[in-house]
């Protein structure tokens, strides 16, 4: 019997599968058995796998996508039934340093605390820059915190933390940690799913640790909509039940007026660009979470992206001569030069504001913006523009529609996470 059954995870990325199968293999390590669960993929992923290493990975072929969770559950059922006395869970776009299977293992066999243990995950698109170094679970503000957060690797950093919670993309776990917890968290289909697991190790005694020493690299934007709001739906709804399940009951009331501040934001927002489709899956996916419906999204929950373009057209037609005040926020920035482009405006932009050039200031939120004046205009990173009287009017009513928003699903939002605590 090997010590480690490992599962990687793979739903249409042939290309991403195949080079991740091949980091594994060649890890140091090498006392190890490599499953590879394909989650009903519609490429060639099946086929491609077969072919390239028939002989080296045992191939599980779910028939339809089970999620993140339970397709990686197909997987370690099977190595779970089979006795290895550690299980490890690879995402299929990760990539592993030939040392990451062995430094997991050994930081496992001598800390006898820790149930579960993480790499330390480095962007892939800039690998001497951190992604995640483990995460802190903030009961405060009802939100996960990565630690060293896109901080350049400088040999600094602690050999190892402890945290709350590490990525699936590379994760380790002790056999007597799923007797106890059992496997991940099914029901939420896709997201949260390796936070909770890891908090309730950390709440069955077992610390979880990310262990510098094991470095990954993988692609940011897992989350990021890029024809839909499939991840919007799920990690919506995932962070909602997680915190409704887990928060303290004295805790609750500010807990709701949290989420419901956050909720109204989005609808807010979507009202005030048009751009209601992403509004829509965030207050299905509140009302799914706080009635108990979990696992695969229901139908009318994912939509199109909509991209309303009028304001930015009403923005920019016949301006000449443009200064964009970043503040930063370098993305908005650009984002406004290709509207212009996409609509054919032939626009000056200049590098300070000029005497004949209008100015646009890029802020966080137009509608915590106190000059109401008009004076210059602004936009922000979710594309609301104050620029007309009619958006002026939009940001002075938002404190009142936001306190009548929280204040009429308050008991709503109290109501069904009690109801749903009771049952869970």
């Amino acid at each position: 019997m090997k010590k480690i059954g490992i599962v990687i995870c793979n739903y249409n990325k042939e290309q991403e599968v195949l080079e991740c199968i091949q980091c594994v293999l060649e890890s140091k390590f090498t006392d190890f058995d490599l499953y590879v669960v394909d989650n009903g993929s519609t490429d060639h992923s099946v086929e491609r796998i077969r072919e390239k290493y028939a002989n080296e990975v045992t191939l599980l072929v779910n028939e339809e996508n089970l999620g993140g969770s339970g397709g990686f559950n197909a997987g370690l059922r099977v190595v779970y039934d089979k006795g290895y006395p550690y299980v490890m869970c690879v995402d299929n776009d990760a990539m592993l340093d030939e040392g990451v299977v062995g430094n997991l293992y050994q930081f496992l066999e001598t800390h006898e605390e820790a149930g579960m243990a993480g790499a330390k995950v480095y962007h892939l698109e800039a690998p001497d820059y951190v992604q995640q170094f483990g995460q802190k679970i903030d009961f405060q503000n009802f939100c996960t915190q990565v630690h060293y957060f896109n901080a350049p690797e400088d040999g600094t950093m602690p050999e190892f933390l402890y945290v709350d919670s590490v990525a699936a993309c590379s994760l380790m776990v002790r056999r007597g940690v799923i007797d106890r917890i059992g496997l991940m968290p099914e029901e939420n289909f896709l997201y949260w799913d390796d936070t909770e697991w890891c908090y309730l190790c950390n709440r069955a005694g077992w610390k979880v640790a990310s262990v510098g020493s094991a470095k990954a690299l993988h692609a940011m934007g897992a989350k990021k909509e890029l024809v839909n709001t499939f991840p919007t739906y799920y990690a919506w709804r995932n962070w909602i039940v997680f915190f409704a399940k887990y928060t303290r009951e004295e805790e609750l009331e500010r807990m709701a007026e949290c989420f419901l501040s956050a909720l109204f934001e989005h609808v807010y927002e979507g009202l005030h660009t048009g751009n209601q489709n992403r509004m829509k899956t965030v207050m299905l996916a509140y009302d799914d979470a706080i009635h108990g419906v979990m696992g695969k999204a229901g139908e009318n929950r994912i939509f199109d992206l909509d991209f309303n373009v009028v304001p930015y057209q009403k923005l920019l037609e016949g301006k000449k001569k443009i200064y964009i005040e970043e503040n930063g926020y370098i993305a908005t920035a650009d984002r406004i030069q290709e509207m212009a482009s996409r609509f054919g405006y032939d626009i000056i932009w200049t590098e300070k504001k000029e005497e004949d050039s209008e100015t646009i200031s890029i802020c966080e939120s137009i509608f915590k913006i106190k000059d109401l004046s008009r004076e210059r205009v602004y936009v922000d990173i979710s594309d609301c523009i104050l620029a007309t009287e009619e958006d002026v009017l939009s940001v002075k009513n938002y404190p009142y529609c936001k306190r009548s928003f929280v204040f009429a699903q308050k008991p709503v939002f109290l109501e069904g996470i009690r109801r749903f605590r009771g049952k869970s």
